[in-house]
């Protein structure tokens, strides 16, 4: 008898532990993407500017470059590459992010005294929400002041404000931020 509970116990026990598996154990998992290069390259001035964050040690402060400075009362694009470079030759997270278009948005904060409006996405996802990879702005007079890159993971596009580019309801998981120091002269 003592024989028998412990076979209903065991077998009981299996089926229970079966049946919490996951059904996607056969499905890869989307590790988080590494980051470690942020290319910007802004054009529309009558000099191209580029913005690059490098961080290839995390124990390290990240390195933040701006090649020079924008021009007053002008339009300007900007084209964002994603990279790591902790990989020979270096992996292009760009693509990634292109094909996981649903997934990821970049969100542009313009700080306090930096002169820059009418912030556009210029590229969508399959369903019409923004992604951000491209994206136009103007500059007004001169000025100076911060401006904040940020890719958002596994963010909810549909809440109110994100496809105006509004990150506080985005939820999801930060990518990767960066703040650049911009100058309008």
């Amino acid at each position: 008898m003592k024989n028998l509970k412990f076979l209903v116990l065991f077998f009981t026990a299996t089926l229970f532990l079966a049946s919490c598996s996951s059904d996607d154990d056969n499905e890869p998992i989307n590790e988080e993407e590494v980051i470690t290069t942020l290319n910007v390259a802004l054009s529309g001035g009558s000099t191209p500017i580029t913005l690059t964050f490098r961080q290839l040690d995390e124990s390290a402060a990240p390195t933040i470059t701006v090649s020079g400075t924008l021009d007053p009362n002008t339009t300007y694009t900007g084209q964002i590459t994603v990279l790591n470079e902790l990989e020979n030759p270096a992996d292009n997270i760009t693509e990634e992010i292109e094909e996981e278009d649903d997934e990821h948005q970049f969100f542009y904060q313009v700080g306090a005294g930096l002169n820059i409006s009418n912030l556009t996405y210029l590229d969508f996802d399959g369903d019409g929400n923004p992604l951000g990879l491209r994206f136009s702005f103007d500059t007004g007079d001169a000025s100076s002041g911060n401006f904040t890159i940020t890719l958002r993971h596994d963010l909810d596009k549909n809440a109110p404000g994100v496809s105006d580019g509004q990150i506080a309801n985005a939820g999801g998981e930060t990518d990767v931020e960066v703040t650049f120091p911009l100058e309008i002269q």
